[in-house]
């Protein structure tokens, strides 16, 4: 599969030199566009379709759970606010027993205290984060973005097709909870694709937000109620945890890869990092050369992903709390020695040659407006429908963050107080020439940042599409089994296992891709992929002309 014309796609893309809105939900994407065509920037549609998603997609996100959003200004300034979650106060090293009977690489403990339940939940930052991006960089109030989302919630949609699947696949833990299961499970069965879902509690707490702000959650009653719940139930997170959330801001971190320069959010986000220093080791190859899905440069990716996952392993957490070696994981030198030892012929086990200095189901939207700003932003509860309850007459499903630490002690990213998730977030904006050429990202956990590098070299080596960019094949591996999609062929696939990989077929490697290419005539390309329900909405048109005049009755 060497050539980019082979690249089939589901969907189209969408057009728009005024404005584009990309989310893994066609009613997000639309509160987004609502917001542009009111005249609104670019925050102010990340902001609304974050809100929304939580009413329509609310598997995947929720004011209750954490992530990052890279914004770039109209003045070429990049920032990113980190809302990520934090481990509890109550919490620490050990208060998981590790799962022994685990699969590598996972973070199962005894009894799912760290999966499932209130012993699961991490202290949330979204609704923090989101509300400070909107005060600071926005220009529309907490009501007017919030509005499409109550509106959804209080009247309610269609559920898709994908939401009932998802419903479906954990129907076993949301039966144990009678809130969320008188909602997603009507009658004991995942409800149906094209009926109507109303959450009327929890419209009512949007609009409490609304008028309140955020400190309705942290310090204020709608906090308390949170966390005398999470008491009651047996949870760790406590009012003190609400009353001290914080968000921080950060300055990105960048790279170059064949003349684009590669920008995202640093750790705690282990992705943008990563990326880079996978790229790093790629650009010693002609991978266009090489082809798109051939064995060699299928190859080539997992040697690298192996190389990145045990890195990250090794080092990569809360910069508060382990002193990451940014540099020396930025470092084309080092990219160049690890690029050193891989060899064409067989597959290897790689270990850390770094060490600290002293999700899988998520969402993402990507959005561009004419002015200049661009937001990508990856947010989440975790696993699907987070911690699998609902806070009763709320609407709110509480996280399960603390999946996502390592249960056992002494590790990176062990559990202590305090301490933030170290996520695979990759909300990522490419600049050629100084000038933004691409803004991505996507959902998916520990596959996030392999996609998103996947599909930087599918635009930069391979010439594609955006569309086709997004909905390519993928491969992931973390050092274990070879995830390898369908459109890779059965002889690529027996040449891998012919050098040692481990190689396996997959429905899906990770999820929504959403993507945003920068024309240089100022035209805006958005794509969705085939892995969700994701939906491009442009921007055209405009105004009327100045000085323009309805005079409907002929002069005399």
């Amino acid at each position: 599969m060497s050539s980019t014309a082979s690249i089939p796609t589901e969907k189209h893309p969408a057009f728009g030199r005024r404005g584009m809105v990309i989310t893994n939900h066609p009613l997000a994407s639309a509160a987004g566009a609502e917001m542009l065509a009111a005249g609104g920037n670019a925050i102010d549609a990340a902001v609304a379709a974050l809100f929304a998603l939580t009413v329509v997609e609310p598997m995947m996100v929720g004011i209750l759970g954490g992530g990052m959003a890279h914004i770039r200004l109209a003045d070429g300034t990049h920032t990113v606010i980190d809302g990520q979650s934090t481990a509890p106060l109550a919490t620490g090293p050990t208060v998981y027993t590790p799962d022994p009977d685990a699969m590598p690489g996972t973070m199962d403990t005894i009894g799912r205290r760290n999966a499932v339940g209130p012993t699961a939940v991490a202290t949330p930052g979204n609704l923090m984060g989101w509300l400070q991006a909107l005060e600071r960089h926005g220009t529309f109030s907490r009501a007017d973005v919030m509005e499409p989302a109550v509106r959804h919630a209080s009247r309610g949609f269609r559920v898709t097709r994908y939401l009932h699947e998802c419903v479906s696949d954990c129907a076993a833990d949301l039966r144990l909870d009678p809130e969320i299961a008188r909602h997603y499970l009507p009658d004991g069965a995942p409800i149906a694709p094209g009926a109507r879902l109303v959450t009327g509690d929890y419209a009512e707490t949007l609009r409490a937000i609304a008028r309140e702000g955020a400190g309705l959650l942290y310090g204020g009653a709608l906090g308390r109620r949170y966390a005398d719940h999470t008491a009651k139930a047996g949870g760790y997170l406590t009012q003190a945890d609400l009353d001290a959330v914080r968000t921080v801001t950060r300055a990105p971190v960048r790279g170059t890869y064949r003349g684009h320069e590669i920008i995202g959010p640093p750790p705690p986000s282990s992705g943008p990092l990563h990326i880079i220093q996978m790229l790093n080791i790629l650009e010693g190859y002609d991978i266009g050369a090489l082809g798109f899905g051939s064995a060699d440069t299928v190859h080539l990716l997992a040697e690298a992903l192996k190389i990145a996952f045990a890195d990250r392993a090794a080092a990569t957490a809360d910069p508060a709390f382990v002193k990451v070696p940014v540099e020396r994981l930025l470092s084309k030198d080092y990219a160049a020695a690890r690029r050193s030892r891989i060899g064409m012929a067989r597959a290897q086990a790689w270990s850390a040659e770094v060490a600290p200095e002293g999700s899988a189901y998520t969402t993402h939207v990507t959005v561009a407006d004419g002015m200049g700003n661009v937001v990508a932003s990856t947010q989440t509860i975790n696993s699907l429908f987070g911690a699998r309850y609902m806070v009763p007459g709320t609407g709110m499903i509480p996280n399960n963050y603390m999946f996502v630490f390592d249960p056992r002690p002494d590790r990176a990213s062990s559990v202590q107080p305090g301490k933030r998730v170290t996520s695979s977030m990759s909300p990522v904006i490419v600049l050629r020439d100084g000038k933004p050429a691409y803004a991505l990202g996507l959902p998916g956990g520990l596959r996030i940042f392999p996609s998103v590098m996947q599909a930087l070299s599918n635009l930069i080596d391979h010439g594609m599409t955006v569309q086709q960019a997004v909905e390519a094949p993928r491969v992931w591996t973390q050092g274990h089994a070879l995830e390898i999609e369908g459109g890779i062929g059965d002889a690529v696939f027996a040449d891998l296992l012919a050098r040692g990989h481990d190689a396996v077929r997959v429905g899906n490697v990770a999820g929504g891709m959403s993507a945003i290419r920068f024309h240089p005539d100022g035209m805006l390309e958005g794509a969705a992929c085939w892995r969700a329900d994701g939906t491009p909405i442009g921007i055209g048109g405009g105004l009327a002309r100045p000085g323009v005049r309805f005079r409907p009755e002929a002069r005399r």
